[in-house]
């Protein structure tokens, strides 16, 4: 199957509105090593080496749109206390999410704190309440949802269980949402998935999936057998069951014109796994921002399961961009990116062979929205000063921190793949951080290339680079060339 039209799947995504309703957290994880037994009773004793807090369950599902381009509007309760202040502080950074907790002061903000020893997870404790939200919280909650509909091309209703999606509110979402006609996608925690009749498409695991049919579902033909008799309830349009190291199976109850109505299994992707926390969330924004604009399900659940590949195999409550989807959607280089690496990973070795052959490693950064002749000057400029090329491409997150919501008007595949195809450039890498100077201390690049309209000292990296023996250079401008000089005449003439 070609990848070009999963490509221009991802290519849509910054363009995605979603609207998030669920079970928001914070999840934190304390780091250490196991060295020796208590004296005090049979248990291992932690030596803690550091900590870390991120947005999990919803929020999770929220920070994972985020991080592949899309903006989120996301509604879920908190309690009055010290977590509720965290995880807002953690939402804060991405201006993409829209975050409106609600806060019940009956009840905590839900926190899971996961011990890990030696990449090990050895305890798990959780703060949290059950209990269904009050009728007035609820009706609150289902009140920001109906106003957020207006904005979203697609729902989605993360449950994790802790008393946010209770019948009421469940029914009432799904039915707000099929009233405006938005897709909305459940990630499910209760066995009893008639609760969530009306809904587009539910994304159980295994485990879920053999608890709401009632027998077991190891095999295709199990899982294939237990999704169609969920279908056969007509709760939903479609099943996508996750089932971890044997990837993902798609059921659809009205399958695409010309499509064979047999259950589509999807081989997992993963290459290495480290952690699974937060797998399903990745999954579910996938899939959501895939839908917004027209995917078959079956194309976002491919790029879903290629994205839950790449985040198992990270530490912790992770995210993954569309970059480093793009990267392993190509790894024979024999596709359209012309094997132009998109990951800070597969550059690294790449540089590393270049050295080997004792090539010099040239780096220029920068958001490049529209590429214009000023671009293809400071490019050219600075291919010619080594042998190599490396650009660093601003993510679609950072761009919008860096120049508003209204950027990039390209997203970060569209703009990734127009570099990739030109002669004077070697390598493209996407970071996420609002300037590449992780990116410049990995690399480590002969030459580090900027525009003459910048300072030496101004220039982020130059520090680092000069201090190896590197060169800086100032590349010449073309004059009355810029992004946001053109974006500006073309509102100037869109308002005439």
């Amino acid at each position: 199957m070609s990848e070009l039209p999963l490509l221009e799947v991802l290519d849509s995504f910054h363009r995605a509105r979603v609207l998030i309703l669920g079970d928001v957290m914070l999840d934190r994880f304390i780091y250490g090593s196991v060295e020796r037994i208590s004296p005090e009773a049979p248990i291992p004793v932690m030596a803690i080496e550091r900590t870390a807090a991120m947005p999990g369950g919803a929020a999770n599902v929220a920070r994972n749109v985020a991080t592949l381009g899309g903006q989120v509007t996301l509604i879920g309760v908190v309690g009055d206390d010290t977590g509720a202040e965290e995880l807002r502080a953690q939402l804060s950074t991405m201006p993409t999410v829209t975050a409106e907790l609600l806060v019940d002061r009956s009840r905590p903000t839900t926190v899971k704190t996961r011990h890990v020893a030696d990449r090990q997870q050895v305890l798990r404790t959780d703060v949290e309440s059950r209990a269904p939200l009050s009728s007035e919280i609820a009706a609150n909650v289902l009140s920001r949802f109906s106003a957020g509909l207006a904005q979203a091309q697609v729902v989605i209703l993360s449950d994790y269980g802790k008393g946010v999606l209770s019948d009421h509110v469940t029914a009432g979402a799904i039915a707000g949402a099929r009233e405006a006609a938005r897709a909305v996608i459940v990630d499910p925690k209760s066995k009893a998935l008639c609760r969530y009749r009306g809904a587009t498409v539910l994304t159980p695991n295994r485990l879920e999936l053999q608890l709401a049919c009632g027998h077991e579902c190891a095999s295709d033909a199990q899982v294939s057998a237990g999704a169609k008799a969920i279908l056969a309830q007509q709760i939903c349009d479609a099943l996508v069951v996750t089932r971890g190291k044997d990837g993902m199976t798609v059921v659809e109850a009205r399958p695409a014109q010309g499509e064979n109505a047999a259950s589509v299994h999807i081989r997992t992707a993963a290459r290495e796994v480290f952690d699974v926390s937060g797998a399903g969330d990745t999954v579910v924004a996938t899939l959501a921002l895939g839908l917004a604009f027209g995917a078959r399900l079956v194309d976002a659940a491919r790029l879903a399961n290629t994205a839950a590949g790449i985040v198992v195999g990270k530490q912790g409550t992770a995210t993954v961009s569309a970059g480093e989807i793009v990267a392993r959607l190509d790894p024979a280089h024999d596709g359209p990116l012309s094997g132009k690496h998109f990951t800070l990973e597969s550059v690294q070795q790449l540089v590393a062979r270049w050295r080997d052959l004792g090539l010099r490693i040239a780096f220029t950064n920068g958001c490049f929205d529209l590429l214009h002749p000023g671009h293809l000057a400071l490019l050219s400029q600075a291919r010619r000063s080594a042998d190599r090329l490396v650009v660093g491409l601003n993510s679609d997150l950072s761009v919008r921190r860096l120049k508003g919501l209204g950027r990039p008007i390209q997203g970060e595949v569209a703009r990734a793949t127009v570099l990739a195809s030109l002669k004077s450039v070697d390598a493209v890498v996407i970071f996420q951080e609002d300037t590449p100077l992780e990116l410049i201390t990995a690399l480590e690049p002969d030459v580090l290339v900027k525009g003459a309209d910048y300072t030496l000292e101004s220039v982020v990296g130059a520090d680092v680079v000069l201090q190896r023996g590197g060169q800086v250079v100032l590349a010449d401008l073309v004059p009355a060339h810029s992004t946001t000089s053109t974006i500006e005449r073309l509102t100037a003439v869109a308002k005439s």
